[in-house]
């Protein structure tokens, strides 16, 4: 077994623990034994495979803290740990040894506590799924330094590890918009993702996420976050998907949302904003349902009216 490089028992409904054995396979690159059964703490041999550069435990039933011995997976590229029981903090060994990683999903587990700063030193992170958790405190303002994010995209792209055909693992990646899983096949290109959904976390949206220029998704919904949009979104130029719903945030929606011209998916119902939508431009597209749940929001295509002096959805012409 030492010579394997790949071993794919996802979908299998094998039960049992993660024998240490495993740690025997120093050439694995690719261990995916996701969608089983399996339960128990993930061991600490796995730490024990040096090359490995994707690991899927997700949709098993493993618990615990994740064992310190994860740290020495320098050349993991993705690590998608979802859908179990695992519990504790987010160790911040996270943001130390892991230059290559791209994608870190640990959606849907039972993490606390708050979120360690040092997650900002994953240069390479284009994906961070921490969603369904009941991780609390206010959103780090260091996740505006996420190097790739950070960026305009570029004509590159990264080949996943998935279903091993042809010499090429290749992978599927799920990402969440609007409650809609979107799946992504063989190649990751040109996604960045942060959602951090269905938490605890509060505090105002810090102004140094709006810097992160190539972020395509971003869901803050179902959490405590207060203040205002910040009007420096607006900045956020790639930016498909954004998801605000159900938190606590007041004043008016920015009138430089229009200009956000591949929005697909946009929701801030559930919120205590105030005032007209401004309703020209790319948000025309948005029906009720992205604004509901507003008390003092008005204007198309709420069927609230405004007075006139808090108008402002054809200030710039809605025909545009």
């Amino acid at each position: 077994m030492s010579g394997v490089t790949v071993i794919d028992l996802s979908c299998n409904n094998l039960t049992g623990r993660i024998p240490p054995s495993l740690a025997n396979c120093s050439f694995l690159f690719v261990l995916d034994l996701g969608n089983n059964s399996l339960f128990g703490t993930i061991p600490n041999s796995l730490g024990q495979l040096p090359l490995l550069k994707s690991l899927h435990l997700n949709d098993n039933h493993f618990s615990g803290d994740l064992p310190s011995s994860l740290r020495n997976l320098s050349m993991l590229e993705t690590m998608d740990l979802g859908n179990n029981r695992l519990s504790g903090i987010i160790p911040t060994w996270f943001g130390k040894g892991f230059p290559f990683l791209r994608i870190l999903i640990l959606r849907s587990n039972a993490f606390s506590g708050e979120l360690p700063s040092k997650l900002s030193k994953l240069g390479s992170l284009q994906v961070l799924d921490l969603s369904k958790n009941d991780l609390s405190g206010s959103i780090p303002t260091s996740l505006g330094d996420l190097k790739t994010i950070a960026h305009a995209p570029k004509k590159n792209r990264y080949i996943l590890y998935g279903g091993y055909t042809d010499h090429y693992y290749e992978e599927s990646l799920n990402v969440y918009v609007k409650d809609q899983r979107l799946k992504y096949t063989k190649t990751l290109s040109l996604v960045t993702s942060i959602d951090l959904s269905d938490n605890n976390f509060s505090g105002n949206i810090p102004n140094e996420i709006t810097k992160l220029f190539g972020l395509m998704v971003l869901n803050l919904s179902r959490n405590y976050i207060t203040g205002q949009i910040p009007e420096t979104m607006s900045n956020l130029h790639q930016l498909q998907s954004l998801d605000l719903s159900s938190n606590q945030l007041s004043g008016t929606i920015p009138l430089s949302f229009p200009s956000l011209t591949f929005l697909g998916a946009l929701n801030f119902s559930n919120n205590n904003l105030l005032g007209a939508i401004p309703y020209t431009g790319q948000m025309t597209t948005f029906d009720a349902s992205s604004f509901t749940g507003n008390p003092s929001l008005c204007g198309p295509p709420l069927p609230v009216r405004c007075s006139g002096h808090d108008d402002r959805s054809h200030e710039s012409g809605s025909g545009q």
